[in-house]
């Protein structure tokens, strides 16, 4: 298996690991999984929580053709959904996104992943009816990974493992995040796709 050794995780609250600390997100606990088996690899997360696809757009794209990534993982849009975002525009922005990473990155593997299931989460009825999020969120994931394999790109759908999680009740203590233990099982999960090889 051919790992990355530059390695840009874009997206939101989900990816830089809110919840628990940085060094226990997923693309941390990817990383160091890689780095055990003895590759080389190099991490670069400027995810921030609360962004949606207009900040991503705004504040993490122009980081690619500066960074100059092997591997580029894509998610974003619970604060999309949180924001009222239309299916339409949320889908029209994950195009401009994949735009701009084919032509500031057109090397790199670029994985889409989907948002987990926060409708089952303690807090989610601040967010409205949890049975029309859980519905926006399976909506918004399917859009995400139409686009991400319509731009070329792979698709990791780690949705069922997540759906489980909540039904677990893996979940930080601010009762929304998943709790560092669930992060974990995400990279040990994307640790076993095959994706990852050119």
């Amino acid at each position: 298996m051919t790992i990355p050794e530059r390695f840009l995780a874009l997206g939101d609250s989900f990816t830089i690991g809110t919840g628990t600390t940085p060094d226990r997100s997923f693309p941390a606990v990817l990383v160091g999984i890689w780095r055990d088996r003895g590759d080389r690899v190099e991490l670069s997360n400027p995810a921030v929580n609360g962004y949606t696809t207009d900040d991503l757009i705004a504040d993490q794209l122009p980081l690619v053709a500066s960074y100059g990534p092997d591997l580029v993982t894509v998610l974003i849009g619970a604060n999309d959904i949180v924001q009222g975002t239309r299916a339409d525009r949320y889908r029209s922005q994950l195009a401009r996104i994949h735009e701009r990473l084919r032509a500031d990155a057109a090397h790199a593997r670029v994985i889409g992943l989907p948002q987990p299931d926060w409708s089952l989460s303690p807090a989610a009825a601040g967010f409205g009816d949890p049975v029309v999020i859980a519905r926006t969120i399976e909506r918004f994931n399917g859009l995400a990974r139409e686009e991400a394999e319509q731009a070329g790109a792979g698709w990791i759908d780690l949705f069922p493992l997540m759906r489980e999680q909540a039904q677990r009740r893996m979940f930080a203590s601010d009762g929304l995040h998943p709790s560092a233990e669930a992060y974990a099982e995400w990279a040990r999960e994307l640790s076993r796709a095959s994706v990852w090889s050119p």
